[in-house]
């Protein structure tokens, strides 16, 4: 029964039915160890033992974890494509981590037009968010001011779709995660800058981001029981 579990999970896993997928694992595994804890210290015991070790790091603490590699130049990465299956309907609280939210000169990498990108599909649902929390980093220099003026007028625009945009700074953040109340953890080597610049304004690419060909990065997706807040 346990085996039967676990390919069934690897089966939803491939068919990116990812939260399905993670309560067969988790049951699968759970139905492998009584089987296990029966066998005592065998010969075969111990070698079944020692096949799970891998699967129970995996999957210790209920944690999920899945990597995408996004590989340079690669098209189709837009935000929904990469966010969409982890925002169910319950999804009312966001999490962002990143301390390259900053402004929008071509000097800088990273852009306050991608938070607002990805804010926006937060609006469209299917999700109900209500709060948003920012984690980020000052800008250096005189761009402070375009920065801070910057999120407050994406806070204002939100909060006229009944969203809270909560902004926090740190001298100190170095990681880049996303995370989301049900559960889901999104982790992104470059943060949510993951985008090529385009070659023009009125380039294919410019606007839909499915379209927009990519800096090679690495994706790297949990699922936790419980989201730590800031």
């Amino acid at each position: 029964a346990g085996a039967e579990t676990v390919k069934r999970a690897v089966e939803l896993d491939l068919a990116s039915r990812f939260q399905e997928s993670l309560v067969c694992y988790q049951e699968g595994i759970d139905l492998l160890l009584q089987v296990v804890k029966g066998t005592g210290r065998g010969g075969g015991g111990g070698r079944a033992r020692g096949g799970l070790a891998a699967g129970l790091l995996f999957f210790s603490d209920g944690k999920y974890h899945k990597q995408i590699r996004i590989e340079e130049n690669a098209t189709g990465f837009g935000y929904e494509k990469l966010f969409q299956e982890y925002l169910t309907e319950i999804v009312s609280e966001v999490w962002v981590e990143d301390p390259y939210i900053r402004h929008v000169h071509q000097a800088s990498r990273y852009s306050l037009y991608n938070f607002l990108r990805f804010c926006e599909m937060l609006v469209k649902g299917p999700c109900k968010v209500k709060t948003i929390h920012l984690l980020t980093s000052y800008d250096e220099g005189s761009g402070r001011s375009q920065q801070i003026s910057g999120l407050e007028e994406i806070q204002k625009s939100l909060r006229s779709y009944g969203v809270t945009l909560n902004i926090g700074f740190s001298s100190s953040i170095h990681d880049r995660e996303i995370r989301f109340n049900n559960g889901w953890m999104i982790k992104i080597g470059r943060g949510l800058d993951y985008f090529k610049k385009p070659q023009g304004r009125f380039s294919i690419g410019y606007c839909d981001f499915d379209l927009r060909p990519c800096h090679e990065t690495t994706v790297d997706v949990f699922h936790t029981k419980h989201t730590k807040k800031m």
